[in-house]
């Protein structure tokens, strides 16, 4: 079966990588390799379980554009097509307010690209604003390993700002000036909702 994303190119699934021996000074278990997304996922599985909170990623839509019917009972899809988001990747429920935001990595040193976000995400987050709902977004650097909660009024306004000319990206010092910093821990791995509750609730 074929899986292409939205510009045509097509899905490849990621390989496991293969196994090498390393000295134990150079292991890190900081953040044993887990993108931001698998440690955002793990942290909702232990909201879940510990009924903290209802949060969820949103799954990638799909257009399935080629499908066989081998069996009248069965349908074998040939080929798809990821289709492009129209919202944002994660939302839920904390404590009667509705949480919605989007994750996102970057291995530059000093700035967030801002063209890592898509004008549809920003005017959806804009929109939970307005209806009285959490919105932020999650910013890692990933060769420093550190995590930002960016509010969603503050990314506004660096989106405004390239809107009308100005820089395309956010500066490293106006993150940790705007957002806060979330430590990476265990159980949960990223703990975002204790932020939450101090800027929101």
């Amino acid at each position: 079966m074929n899986f292409h994303y939205p510009n045509g190119k097509k899905f490849e699934p990621k390989q496991p990588p293969q196994k090498r021996k390393v000295k134990s000074k150079q292991i890190s278990y900081s953040n044993r390799g887990m993108t931001l997304e698998e440690d955002i996922n793990e942290t909702n599985e232990y909201y879940l379980a510990q009924d903290i909170a209802v949060i969820h990623k949103k799954p990638t839509p799909v257009q399935i554009v080629d499908v066989h019917y081998p069996q009248r009972s069965a349908a074998v899809i040939k080929e798809a097509y990821f289709k492009q988001p129209s919202t944002t990747d994660y939302n839920g429920l904390y404590r009667g307010r509705y949480v919605d935001f989007e994750a996102k990595e970057t291995k530059n040193k000093t700035s967030f690209p801002l063209q890592n976000f898509h004008e549809h995400q920003i005017e959806h987050m804009k929109k939970v604003t307005n209806q009285d709902g959490i919105a932020f977004v999650l910013l890692r650097f990933s060769l420093v390993e550190e995590i930002y909660l960016l509010p969603f009024p503050a990314l506004l306004k660096f989106w405004d700002r390239m809107k009308s000319g100005g820089r395309k990206s956010i500066k490293k010092q106006e993150i940790e000036e705007m957002g806060y910093k979330i430590a990476i821990g265990f159980h949960p791995r990223i703990d975002y909702l204790k932020t939450v509750e101090k800027l929101f609730l």
